[in-house]
């Protein structure tokens, strides 16, 4: 019988097989934009930059988009907040909420950011060829919503 080590070097799990794409993407990501300038974000900021609009979205979207929990998105906004990448505005539609909207400088993390994933996801294409990999990208986004959904039924 096989080891566990042998099982995941030979046949991985979904859960291996995501974690190291995630991990893999974050250091290439990560590393580009510290090469930029961005060298002060963490793997963990990705949880609220990658969901940002321009215009804001609130916290508990940004929780529901990122399937992370209200309490942790609120420490990274205070974080990313503190590190000049966002600000808390009133939400005009009501003013009882806060819109959690990118400075000017979370706003150059951004393209640069799209910009970066952009060229990962050429390499990629040009890889599987352009067909196959919009193929692969529609089944994964399928399986990862409906590990989701039955994961968390309520949403």
């Amino acid at each position: 019988m096989a080891t566990r080590s042998e099982l995941t070097a030979t046949d991985p799990d979904l859960g291996v097989l995501s974690g190291r794409l995630l991990f893999a993407v974050q250091r290439e990501l990560f590393a580009t934009l510290a090469d930029q300038g961005f060298h002060d974000l963490k793997h963990r900021h990705g949880a609220v930059m990658a969901y940002l609009d321009p215009d804001g979205v609130r916290a508990t979207e940004l929780s529901r988009l990122s399937g992370q929990h209200k309490q942790i998105i609120g420490t990274l906004v205070d974080e990313l907040e503190a590190l000049g990448y966002l600000e808390r505005r009133p939400d005009p539609s009501d003013r009882r909420a806060k819109l959690i909207c990118p400075t000017d400088r979370g706003l150059a993390q951004m393209k640069a950011a799209h910009a970066i994933m952009a060229g990962i996801e050429s390499r990629h294409a040009e890889r599987l060829g352009p067909r196959n990999y919009r193929q692969f990208k529609r089944m994964f986004l399928d399986i990862t919503d409906h590990q989701r959904s039955h994961a968390d039924p309520a949403g």
